[in-house]
């Protein structure tokens, strides 16, 4: 067995290299291999080693970002995953835990890993609008795609009735707009329209953007991905275009007398500290006495204390009724708070690999598993996909398949797109299609990978723009590599072999995915990959990309 590696995961703070720990450049320049957000990756480009290997990948591919770690850590390799902010806030620490659980890693066995930690977007965002967070607080993401709506809310509510400070991250994005509208809506039941908010856009980087407002006000501005929003608690203030949450010193200090009344021994003592819980009977200590200063009462004369009667609940007083209406000690069961795991089942169905049809019985079926939470779509994969919240899928891919669908997975898989072969007229082609879905289709691989599948020279169902695209022709087939689908640089696959003897066909498809399965990078489409390795399966690259001069699209195509 090969020596293990190690991870680490390493937060690297806002940005700027003047805010990234010693221990997490250290990580960085000793890795073998860096992984992360492609935007991430530029961000500290200049700390990585010109010898270091760099997996960059688009933004919902952290699963393979981490998988793609561990698996390189258990080869020998030395590899960074990296986050901005802190790796265990909000990033990339916890997943790369879950994988190495799935794997049955064990810390006395299994690969080393270090969590690094960073400057989360709270502390940063905080240190640039004055100070904000000097009391109690908590963060809050926004985002509803793991976490369901519902209990964001419940969260954004608890913390405006305990008056906390409160970090949004992720607040809204290009999908996501009402999250953000909501969340003012509830803030507003419970906090002044006037209460300060503080909204950040790319601390400490070059597009740093900061902004003082309200609660009632601040949607009238722009808040993106980028944005934490911070929100003052009851208490909190402006001054000078700063936000100053007390943490209490003017009930302890005379902020500006030089001599202060209270003596350093003295401001702990219980006078001083009427709102505090007393030790003994549990209740605050104010609760008896009017809300005058504690300076104020300290000097009042002692009296004779008595010990408060301790309040109780409505529900209580029921309680002990009943206990003497029944002579018997009616026992109370404590009910814990269990936010149940909900569990999204998502899958691809079709009628057939060439046939388009749905029958009334399997649109019937789709209706009765989906129910009225679920959702499907019709896709341009020839396929509807469906996400049914349950927890038992088993159930449902039985019913799906006494209807006769075939069942897929979904994400970075194999996906055969065949045509309809015109109506199932033309059928020289169909066995291929169905062996090559029987073999291939579903398998696991680094991006989605299609393989287009046209039973004429007509190809009408434009299987050359797919990663494979295969079009039969003449009893024969014609085989087409690299197609980069979307974009103004789109193009068709590359025309590799014209004449393939049918019996050869699904061999030849089959290498060529395995070959790319097994040395693509996370995230490497297949003509990124040939472009890179310049050869496939004796097949030489060639640039199919448009000769014109275009401009990069600002996401990056």
């Amino acid at each position: 067995m090969s020596q293990l590696g190690k991870l680490y995961v390493v937060g690297f703070g806002p940005g700027d290299f003047k805010h990234i720990t010693t221990r997490a450049v250290e990580a960085l320049q000793e890795s073998d291999f860096i992984i992360g957000y492609k935007t991430y990756v530029e961000l500290i480009q200049d700390l990585i080693d010109s010898n270091t290997s760099v997996i960059s990948t688009g933004m919902t591919e952290e699963v393979s970002r981490a998988q793609e770690a561990v698996r390189q850590a258990e080869n020998g390799k030395k590899v960074a995953v990296i986050s901005s902010g802190d790796s265990g806030v909000y990033g990339m620490a916890g997943l790369v835990y879950e994988v190495l659980i799935e794997k049955g890693w064990t810390e006395a066995t299994g690969v080393e890993i270090e969590v690094i930690p960073g400057i989360s977007a709270i502390n940063s965002c905080a240190s640039l609008l004055g100070a904000p967070v000097m009391h109690d607080s908590c963060t809050i993401s926004l985002s509803d795609h793991l976490t369901p709506w519902d209990l964001i809310a419940k969260r954004v509510e608890a913390a405006a009735m305990a008056d906390f400070v409160i970090a949004l991250y992720n607040p809204r994005s290009g999908r996501r707009t009402r999250q953000i509208v909501e969340t003012q809506r509830i803030l507003l039941q419970y906090r002044s329209p006037e209460t300060p908010v503080g909204l950040v856009k790319s601390a400490y980087r070059d597009r740093q953007n900061i902004i003082i407002t309200n609660l009632k006000d601040m949607l009238n501005h722009d808040i993106g991905m980028l944005t934490t929003v911070v929100i003052g608690n009851s208490s909190t203030f402006l001054y000078d275009n700063k936000m100053i949450t007390p943490r209490g010193y003017q009930r302890k200090y005379t902020l500006n007398a030089e001599k202060q009344p209270l003596k350093p021994h003295q401001r702990l003592k219980e006078e001083a500290e009427p709102w505090a819980m007393d030790q003994e009977t549990g209740i605050q200590r104010s609760q008896n006495i009017d809300s005058a200063p504690a300076l104020v009462r300290a000097k009042e004369p002692s009296v004779v204390k008595t010990e408060p009667k301790p309040k109780i609940s409505s529900f209580e007083m029921a309680l002990d009724a009943l206990t003497r209406v029944t002579g018997q000690q009616v026992e109370t069961q404590t009910t814990f708070v269990q936010q149940e795991m909900e569990a999204i089942f998502e899958l691809a169905v079709s009628p057939g690999v060439a046939n388009k049809r749905f029958t009334p019985k399997q649109m019937m079926t789709l209706a009765e598993v989906v129910g009225e939470k679920g959702t499907m779509e019709y896709t341009p994969n020839h396929n509807i996909l469906l996400k049914i919240p349950t927890t038992t899928p088993d159930i449902i891919t039985a019913k799906l398949q006494e209807a006769n669908f075939i069942l897929s997975p979904v994400g970075d898989v194999v996906t055969i797109k065949a045509c309809d072969f015109c109506d199932g007229e033309k059928t020289g082609g169909i066995p291929y299609a169905e062996e090559l879905q029987e073999k291939l289709g579903g398998l696991n691989m680094p991006k989605e990978f299609n393989i287009g599948f046209n039973g004429c020279g007509m190809a009408c169902y434009k299987a050359v723009m797919e990663d494979v695209g295969i079009v039969y022709r003449k009893g024969k087939f014609d085989l087409f590599v690299g197609a980069k689908p979307v974009g103004r640089t789109a193009h068709p696959g590359q025309p590799v072999a014209e004449g393939i003897e049918p019996e050869k066909i699904v061999e030849v498809v089959s290498n060529i995915v395995e070959e790319y399965r097994q040395n693509a990078h996370p995230n490497e489409r297949l003509f990124k990959y040939f472009k890179r390795v310049k050869r496939i399966q004796g097949f030489n690259y060639q640039d199919m990309s448009p000769k014109i001069e275009i401009e990069p699209a600002p996401c990056g195509d």
